[in-house]
């Protein structure tokens, strides 16, 4: 299989992202030839809830929204982090108006509803964050992994192999 040349960055909470939701795609999408970046909000090695280490190689902070195909935030309870993060929300709108691919897992379709773009859009994400998407305008759609447009959202865990494939797709077409 000919390698796909794109670029991707996944962000992780400094510490507590869920493992299986940053594995999983980043297998994926290796397997493909694609080039990962992981941001984060701190440079230190970010530590996963059942202890999976990323090495973060830019700050939120500096993303260039420009260098990458995709964006990916990934969830877990250190998600929280980004929540009301005015950088997570510039990365998160830049990426839509610059046309790019958004997905979010877990709880941090949550960080695209509070930056205003999940509004009028189908989304999904883990139970406990439903109430906020609805809240925010989205429609709220229980599925494993919810596509609308450009953005790409999952509802946990269970649901991280098929979103590294959703991403997959969406970057090959």
């Amino acid at each position: 299989m000919e390698p796909i040349k794109k670029k991707v960055v996944m962000i992780v909470a400094s510490s507590n992202f869920r493992d299986e939701e940053y594995l999983e795609p980043k297998k994926i999408l290796e397997s493909a030839g694609i080039e990962i970046k992981i941001a984060s909000s701190s440079l230190k090695v970010s530590k996963g809830y059942q202890g999976t280490e990323a090495k973060p190689d830019i700050l939120i902070d500096d993303l260039k929204v420009d260098e990458f195909d995709a964006i990916i935030f990934i969830g877990g309870s250190g998600a929280s982090e980004y929540l009301n993060s005015l950088s997570a929300h510039k990365v998160a709108v830049e990426t839509i108006k610059k046309e790019k691919i958004l997905a979010a897992i877990c709880l941090a379709p949550s960080i695209l509803a509070n930056a205003g773009i999940l509004h009028g859009k189908r989304a999904t994400s883990f139970s406990g964050e439903r109430n906020n998407l609805v809240k925010k305008g989205a429609i709220f759609t229980s599925a494993d992994v919810e596509v609308d447009g450009r953005i790409i959202t999952a509802t946990g865990p269970d649901a991280a192999k098929k979103f590294g494939e959703t991403i997959l797709k969406l970057l090959k077409e």
